[in-house]
């Protein structure tokens, strides 16, 4: 991409997970980045954190004293996210703008009661126009469909949120956050989802599902921070792409679901690792749908940059 988008520099970025597939209430490894969610609530150990094979999250930019405020993503079900933003005591009335990763439905499934937390009529979703694809499913066998909640506009705008749809990088919060739009992919290993399909005009077609896209801020002499949903363009592609469109090779923490799980995607957890090692991040953060053996794997070949993230975890990325 020859045009470069401009990324203001940002003092902090704080990324509050609403929902993760992994909680540990007794971690006790808080730090100047990492604070974990309280189990205690009113001097009683009964603050329970949900979590569920989706994800969500508040995005906190800060600048000077100054605080913008979006939501990344709704989770799976109607109401997981929106128990753990109560349970975390998240003021959801703070957000601003939302962006979408893709329209799989551990995305969107909360999607309704946040909004109705925010309660904001008007509120701008941001998203990639094939998010509305229907219907795309997961073919699993010849025989066997596993199918995708259907995800529309007017769904959207029943909540009395407003679509914006766009291919393209596309700027957030006055220039601080940016929504990379239709990822290109170059890598030769990451080719996509195998068993993920569409139906177009009765015709069953592979879906590259090139909805998949990310957040991006900039961290004041640190970098990148890239934040990625399910990362179906492949994470290495993802940060690749962040690097061009912004023209920053700096990158100080690479987050998200990197989908490296099940046996389609075991084999490139090797090569992914190493790809990541070359960007030289200060944090690597798989969450989500990167799968166990990844995980393990990723801590032990980049032990010093590697985090856990939680449902409930707050991150906080920040210039010295």
């Amino acid at each position: 991409m020859e045009r470069k988008i401009n990324l203001n520099e940002v003092d902090k970025v704080e990324i509050q997970t609403l929902q993760d597939n992994y909680i540990e209430l007794t971690a006790m490894d808080n730090s100047a980045v990492i604070l974990r969610a309280k189990i205690a609530k009113d001097g009683e150990i009964k603050n329970s954190i949900l979590a569920e094979h989706g994800y969500s999250a508040i995005v906190k930019i800060t600048t000077g004293d100054k605080t913008r405020t979006m939501l990344f993503d709704f989770g799976f079900s109607e109401g997981g996210a929106a128990f753990n933003a109560d349970a975390l005591g998240v003021e959801m009335g703070a957000v601003e703008v939302m962006a979408l990763s893709h329209g799989h439905t551990d995305h969107i499934g909360g999607l309704e009661r946040l909004v109705g937390m925010i309660g904001k009529e008007g509120i701008e979703l941001v998203l990639h126009p094939s998010a509305f694809r229907f219907p795309r499913y997961l073919k699993v066998g010849e025989d066997s469909r596993a199918y995708f909640m259907k995800f529309t506009r007017e769904m959207v705008e029943n909540t009395g949120a407003r679509v914006v749809e766009t291919r393209e990088p596309y700027s957030l919060l006055d220039g601080n956050v940016l929504f990379l739009g239709e990822i290109e992919r170059k890598t030769d290993f990451e080719k996509g989802f195998p068993i993920a399909h569409f139906e177009e005009d009765g015709v069953e077609k592979w879906d590259p599902i090139e909805d998949d896209t990310s957040i991006v801020m900039h961290v004041k002499g640190k970098g990148l921070v890239v934040l990625s949903g399910c990362a179906h363009s492949g994470i290495v592609n993802t940060v690749q792409y962040a690097r061009a469109v912004t023209g920053i090779d700096e990158v100080f923490a690479i987050m998200g679901g990197f989908h490296l799980s099940g046996p389609a995607f075991e084999p490139i957890i090797g090569r992914t690792t190493e790809e990541l090692k070359k960007f030289k991040s200060d944090y690597v953060v798989p969450t989500h749908c990167t799968g166990r053996k990844a995980t393990a794997y990723i801590e032990k070949e980049m032990p010093d940059q590697f985090i856990m993230n939680m449902s409930g975890t707050k991150l906080t990325f920040a210039a010295e």
